[in-house]
């Protein structure tokens, strides 16, 4: 059996793989088995490609010093920043990760093209498989950098209005066709560059029109998007692994995105197509009220009388790294007989999965860490809710007023609880921008202060 014929064998046995990771990762469960799935594909491929690339080469010796040297370069980065990164930092990290395949995607484009061009090979179906590369990749890029400064705060989450917007959009896309005619028919670069120019600036203007409460459904957007440039990058080289993976990251990505468009009631079209159709509107400057206050040793003595216990964790849990005190919390409740849920909104966080995977770290039990759907029915007959670091996925303004950017939001509700008792540093809006009439209903208690302190206080307290 040939070299060739060994790393196709490989590459199959790759995708099967990952294919099984993928199924692992979908379930609590199982994430482990589908990590190490995934893990073994990765290990494999690589080496199989290592082996075919020095296969091929004239030069073994050098080509395989290159390859170790650029892996041990990339390697010791990730393992940096994998040691350093806070989880709070996951969305933000992801995002940037995503913009590196877009560039890569760019590079290889124009790799290809070159390559092509100069052994005179470069047919009409190559010249549209590194258009469409380069476009994808561009777009991939230059979006994930929005999105990383707008998750990490270096720019205003707010979405950006230009007048015109989705006709500028719209110019941009008719625009990269006319170039792909121009680059077909003559092989030129320069309808490629122009191309290039524009497709950055669509992504970039992409992303930055997408307001701060849909960022969730825009960094799984970005995941589908660098799916996407990694298969069409394979098909500019030629290799069917990287077509195959590529094909699986970008349409979980976008089966994702599309699910929790519908958890937001978002249109998936509005969404990525830049927040067409969505009229951004920061609500009426309402009175809603005096909110009140309580202290730790209160909420000792609520949840002691408690029968019953939501506890609703957002992004605020992760910023003070409270996920340990607040799973210590549920086992001493649940020690006493109290029944514990955890209600998870499907965007809690800034990133799919954020919460859960907190939650997963501290060892909380999956079988009570819900869903919003699956939590929602309880909440009337809650003693007492639990809101960590939550608010706009707890907002009923979603529910309640029309004319809000929310509105129809999803949310977990509750306010439909018997007690409600929010934890946050101070009376200040969320992410989206939105203030939440929660604080100031007659059921809600508002404890200020470090999240994780205030747990800790109430344990004591206990």
């Amino acid at each position: 059996m040939t070299t060739s014929n060994l790393v196709q064998a490989a590459y199959i046995v790759s995708a099967v793989l990952f294919v099984l990771s993928l199924a692992g990762l979908s379930r609590h469960e199982s994430a482990k088995e589908g990590n190490a799935f995934g893990v073994t594909g990765m290990a494999l491929a690589l080496v199989a490609t290592i082996w075919l690339s020095v296969d091929r080469s004239g030069s073994r010796l050098a080509t395989l010093a290159l390859i170790v040297a650029a892996m041990a370069v990339g390697a010791a980065i990730g393992l940096w920043r994998a040691r350093v990164v806070e989880m709070t930092q996951m969305p933000e990290l992801v995002a940037m990760l995503h913009s590196f395949v877009g560039l890569a995607a760019v590079l290889v484009g124009y790799s290809s093209y070159l390559e092509s061009s100069d052994a005179g090979t470069a047919d009409g179906l190559h010249l549209v498989e590194v258009f469409l590369g380069v476009f994808i990749g561009a777009v991939t890029f230059t979006g994930s950098i929005v999105a990383f400064l707008k998750l990490s705060a270096r720019i205003r989450s707010a979405p950006l209005m230009l007048p015109a917007r989705h006709w500028l959009n719209l110019t941009a896309l008719v625009l990269s066709a006319v170039l792909l005619v121009w680059f077909v028919r003559s092989h030129s670069v320069v309808p490629l560059l122009v191309m290039t120019v524009v497709a950055l600036a669509f992504g970039w203007h992409l992303v930055a029109s997408i307001g701060g409460g849909d960022m969730p459904v825009v960094v799984s957007m970005l995941n589908s998007y660098s799916g996407w440039a990694a298969a069409a990058a394979g098909f500019m080289l030629g290799n069917d692994l990287l077509i195959v993976t590529g094909a699986l990251v970008g349409s979980s990505g976008a089966i994702l995105s599309y699910i929790m468009c519908r958890a937001m009631n978002r249109s998936f079209v509005s969404v990525i197509a830049g927040g067409f159709g969505q009229e951004v509107s920061m609500g009426e400057d309402r009175d809603y009220g005096e909110h009140r206050e309580t202290t730790a040793a209160d909420v000792a003595e609520l949840l002691r009388d408690a029968s019953s216990v939501v506890i609703t964790p957002g992004y605020g849990m992760a910023v003070a790294q409270a996920q340990y005190p607040v799973a210590e919390l549920t086992a001493q409740l649940r020690k006493r007989g109290v029944d514990v849920k955890f209600g998870i909104h499907p965007v809690a966080g800034r990133l799919p999965g954020h919460m859960n995977v907190l939650l997963a770290e501290a060892k909380v039990p999956y079988d009570i860490v819900l869903e919003m759907d699956e939590v929602n029915p309880d909440l009337p007959g809650t003693d007492v809710v639990l809101v960590i670091g939550a608010n706009d996925t707890v907002n009923p303004s979603a529910a309640e007023e029309p004319s809000s950017p929310i509105a129809g939001m999803p949310v977990i509700e509750v306010w439909k609880a018997r007690t409600v008792v929010v934890f946050k540093r101070s009376m200040a809006t969320g992410y989206a921008g939105v203030q939440n009439p929660l604080f100031f209903k007659e059921n809600a208690q508002m404890l200020f202060g470090d999240a994780k302190d205030r747990v800790e206080d109430i344990i004591k307290a206990l």
